[in-house]
């Protein structure tokens, strides 16, 4: 029985866990996605660059999904703008259920329009088939065409959309800074904090981050009070703190701040999982995943053990030592030598011969002397082997011729 009851909290267990991974908001591997009206995120990722061709009048058409949009005639091809990465994939309304726009097309003829982006399309999409049936089999095909003017056209596009994702908490971001969201941006979680990453993982000496949220005023007390889970449960020891910790609604102006404080309790080789949760109102919740090694064991102030301990233990002995010497010699000095002072001070004597040395004074081969008259000198001065005799000559003996030089 005892056997059973733990299989089955073990398969409890896993089921949260994955149902909590699929309740998360991941941004999708690529910028081809949109949320519709209701928030909900449709990733059209498979579509992406996805060629449909329509036939015209004189001119075809031609669609690469979430790339580019150009036509093609005799004259040759006419770019009709690029898929633009920054929030141009929006939903759409009436009939239309996303609208595309693609900017920077061929610019001849087309100079002065806005921001001299050349040529532009819309693909106004519908989820489904064309008005008018031209679809068949399901197939993503063009219903339509108009050509606004010689710098603009707009299409009309049915493909089969996909399944409806999770509700987006649209506004909401988390970052390392007030203005940033490097985690969650737009209510979705970022690629390199939706799993674990190693290149992604905080080092042994940070004991704590700090985390930034933002969200739109108005919607800013739909945001709850957040949680954690640590995997493995063990050896890492994790608290919230902040005013983010206690559920105060962040705003844009007022980014509420979330403080992590972790502790290494046991030593691993890969890197320890925290995920952090944040609950909405309404919406599926906010998650993410940060990663933090543990080489060394730390303290409850945080800081390691392995480093700083030894090198605090070798700066008290080393003290203690120090002013041993210093006591002890200072009393042998005043007491047995008979020393006051300044020159009682252990080392001084040292300290005055280096001085002396260094200044000159006391005698050195640098700026002393030697004395001529000393016999044991070793090394004697120059004018005591230059210095000539001066005894008279004996009478009678001539006088030494004078040397002369030169030819």
């Amino acid at each position: 029985m005892k056997h059973r009851i733990s299989a089955f909290l073990v398969i409890y267990t896993a089921f949260l866990y994955q149902t909590s991974i699929i309740g998360s908001v991941v941004v999708p591997t690529t910028n081809c996605y949109a949320l519709d009206n209701s928030s909900r995120i449709y990733d059209f990722s498979s579509w992406f660059g996805h060629p449909i061709e329509y036939d015209g009048v004189g001119t075809d058409y031609a669609i690469r999904f979430c790339k580019d949009v150009e036509t093609r005639s005799q004259p040759g091809y006419v770019a009709f703008g690029r898929f633009d990465d920054f929030n141009y994939f929006v939903a759409g309304s009436g009939r239309y259920n996303f609208v595309q726009e693609f900017y920077n097309g061929d610019l001849q003829h087309c100079e002065i329009t806005h921001d001299k982006r050349g040529r532009t399309a819309q693909v106004n999409i519908i989820c489904g088939d064309c008005p008018n049936g031209r679809c068949k089999g399901g197939l993503a095909c063009v219903c339509d065409v108009t050509l606004e003017s010689d710098c603009r056209i707009i299409v009309e596009l049915a493909i089969p959309c996909e399944k409806p994702g999770v509700r987006v908490f649209e506004g909401f971001t988390v970052g390392f800074h007030p203005r940033s969201w490097e985690i969650v941006y737009n209510g979705m979680t970022q690629i390199g904090y939706e799993k674990t990453h190693s290149d992604y993982s905080f080092d042994t000496d940070q004991s704590d981050v700090s985390l930034y949220m933002t969200a739109v005023a108005s919607f800013s007390h739909l945001v709850k009070k957040p949680s954690i889970k640590v995997f493995p449960d063990t050896g890492l020891a994790v608290t919230l703190s902040g005013l983010g910790a206690t559920g105060t609604p962040p705003t844009t102006l007022s980014p509420t701040l979330l403080d992590i404080n972790w502790r290494c309790e046991k030593t691993r080789d890969i890197p320890y999982e925290v995920q952090i949760t944040i609950p909405v109102e309404g919406y599926d919740p906010i998650q993410f995943t940060l990663t933090k090694m543990c080489g060394s064991m730390q303290n409850k102030g945080g800081s390691s053990t392995k480093g700083w301990a030894l090198f605090g233990i070798f700066s008290c002995v080393f003290f203690v030592i120090s002013i041993l010497f210093c006591c002890g010699g200072f009393v042998y000095k005043t007491r047995v030598q008979k020393q006051h002072g300044i020159d009682a001070l252990p080392g001084m004597t040292i300290l005055s011969a280096c001085l002396e040395t260094v200044s000159g004074v006391g005698g050195g081969s640098g700026s002393g002397y030697l004395r001529v008259d000393d016999p044991n000198d070793v090394f004697a001065s120059q004018a005591s082997w230059t210095r000539e005799t001066t005894t008279t000559p004996p009478s009678g003996s001539s006088r030494t011729s004078e040397r002369k030089y030169g030819t």
